[in-house]
């Protein structure tokens, strides 16, 4: 179990085909604040159904995109 598994199955629960969440939202969904190791993590999401569409450090935004 990874430590970014409740953000996984939140963006997967959504459905949404594109959603983006900010750094602060994603910090509410796991309990703790983004850091840099969801770089190397963010290779979990394709399980999901998911992948990273952009990672914005200006608007401080992460764009989770479905794959087909």
């Amino acid at each position: 179990m990874s430590k970014y598994d409740p953000l996984w199955e939140y963006v997967r629960k959504t459905g949404e085909q594109s959603l983006t969440l900010s750094f602060a939202e994603i910090g509410e969904i796991l309990a703790f604040p983004l850091d840099h190791s969801f770089l190397s993590f963010k290779k979990e999401l394709p399980g999901y159904g998911y992948r990273i569409g952009k990672i914005s450090l200006k608007e401080q935004t992460v764009v989770f995109i479905r794959e087909e």
